[in-house]
């Protein structure tokens, strides 16, 4: 039988790079109670405004939050929000001495305006082209550094579509891994998705698959997954698929092995943020153990965790020891 309390000690021996796209989320709070004479739209009396760390720097804060040592290796913007972000990441002990700023780029910043927990509307300020070259030969040289002077044990690519990780970059920073022995998951979006080739865990959504490989299905089986894996791995060369299957739990196959692990219930408050939570506790629960199963088994019990919280929050370890426990044991 697994030994949680001891698992999740081991959390802090482990340090962690997070490669791709940072942001900052803004959520503003406020109340509805009339629709504008201008247009049929409510209007939020907005009451409070706060920011959070997202994309990329909320894998980061989720393996801080479970006492790994994590460090941001990414581009934004020569703003006032990278300097927002840079103070969040900071006041959270996150790393951030690799990344850099751009002044070909602004940060993405998305801004959620919320009412009695329901999304109004989302604004998104961003700039999603590929870095340019020179930006892009920084953050190699800045990823080439952290690799020499830390010696992560696990790297997490995690890509948003936002244009930090371009094909070249994802080619060099898996080569460099492989060279180094440093373990490799993925965290993929659409576009580059069959560029992360012989990465150790590949960790897709089933969307994103459906969309990747031109796939057109309703119902959900472990044969059907096992076929998906298998033309993955055609493509990919990886250790281990490892799928999220929304409201069906999660699937991972590595070699013989395959299981599809259903999801736990809860009351779903927003999903926004349990990838990262899922990516992170992952990458995290591999790199101590090694063992697929437990990887994928408090995954995904962590990614219904942040589920039940509004807005993009990161798992709490206690929390997420004490289900262990409880649901593993």
């Amino acid at each position: 039988m697994e030994n949680f309390q001891e698992l999740f000690k081991k959390f802090s021996s482990v340090k962690v790079g997070v490669i791709g796209d940072v942001m900052l989320d803004t959520y503003m709070w406020g109340d509805v109670d009339r629709i504008s004479p201008e247009a049929p739209v409510p209007i939020v009396s907005l009451k409070n405004k706060e920011y959070r760390i997202g994309g990329a720097g909320n894998v980061a804060l989720n393996l801080q939050s479970l006492g790994a040592k994590p460090f941001i290796i990414s581009v934004t913007g020569e703003d006032d929000d990278a300097i927002k972000l840079s103070s969040l990441l900071t006041s959270q002990q996150i790393n951030c001495n690799y990344c850099t700023r751009s002044k070909e780029r602004i940060t993405t910043n998305k801004t959620r305006v919320i009412s009695r927990n329901q999304h109004m509307m989302r604004l998104d300020a961003e700039i999603t082209n590929d870095l340019c070259n020179e930006d892009q030969e920084r953050l190699v040289e800045l990823f080439e550094q952290f690799v020499e002077n830390e010696k992560p044990d696990i790297i997490i690519l995690e890509d948003y579509n936002k244009g930090v990780l371009t094909e070249p970059l994802i080619r060099v920073a898996i080569s460099v891994c492989k060279k180094a022995g440093i373990l490799t998951a993925v965290d993929p979006k659409r576009k580059n998705f069959l560029q992360y080739r012989g990465v150790d865990i590949f960790k897709p959504n089933l969307k994103e698959v459906k969309e990747a490989l031109n796939l057109l299905f309703t119902d959900i089986n472990l044969k059907l997954l096992q076929d998906i894996h298998k033309e993955l791995q055609l493509l990919l060369h990886h250790n281990i698929s490892f799928i999220t299957l929304s409201e069906k739990g999660v699937f991972y196959s590595q070699e013989a092995k395959s299981t599809l692990i259903p999801s736990h219930l809860r009351k779903i408050a927003d999903v926004s943020g349990a990838g990262d939570t899922v990516i992170a506790v992952a990458a995290l629960v591999y790199a101590v153990t090694k063992n697929v199963h437990l990887m994928a088994e408090v995954a995904n019990i962590a990614g219904g965790l942040v589920c039940e919280e509004v807005g993009t929050v990161a798992i709490n370890k206690q929390r997420l020891l004490h289900e262990c426990e409880l649901l593993l044991s």
